[in-house]
């Protein structure tokens, strides 16, 4: 390997180390891969068999990074989904698991709320599938059932709070 491309290569990776893993920092789901992807950088600039040609070595240098990010990513796609557990959101999140007893709660819950939702009349069901399941406004609403934006709010309130009853009742 001639010298001058080993030292150009070394310049560049000294130079942008840092930008390198903080550039695949931001990219990669697993901060921690961002080090060994910053050195298969080098590696694959390594393996080049001429840097003459290069006029931007430095743009060169990123262009092979961003390569570089998208097939880890989709690597990492195809392999399922990759966590990165130092991150302290991904930490809190497993501090919070919720408990089995808390699951089936929530499972009787919604139980209940079904029950109470088909009991309202229908177009208190209307409204309040077309709001909450497909986040319809109010005059989207009033013109999918034909009637005022006014009486779209009147339904929906009765029927929050006919839910709201039926499900204090049903605790």
């Amino acid at each position: 390997m001639p010298d001058d491309k080993r030292a150009l290569i070394e310049r560049l990776f000294s130079a942008h180390r840092n930008a390198l893993v903080a550039f695949f920092q931001g990219r990669v789901r697993v901060r921690a891969d961002a080090p060994d992807l910053a050195q298969e950088v080098y590696l694959r600039m390594m393996r080049l068999r001429s840097v003459e040609y290069i006029e931007n070595p430095e743009g060169y240098l990123f262009t092979v990074a961003a390569n570089l990010a998208k097939e880890h990513l989709a690597r990492q796609r195809r392999r399922g989904t990759a966590v990165d557990i130092e991150d302290v959101s991904v930490q809190s999140q497993l501090a919070d698991l919720p408990t089995a007893e808390s699951e089936l709660d929530s499972v009787r819950r919604v139980k209940r709320l079904g029950e109470v939702l088909r009991q309202l009349p229908a177009k208190g069901q209307a409204v309040i599938v077309l709001q909450y399941v497909h986040n319809c406004s109010y005059e989207e609403i009033a013109k999918r059932l034909d009637i005022s934006p006014r009486m779209v709010k009147r339904y929906v309130t009765q029927a929050l709070e006919l839910c709201r009853r039926r499900m204090r009742q049903l605790s």
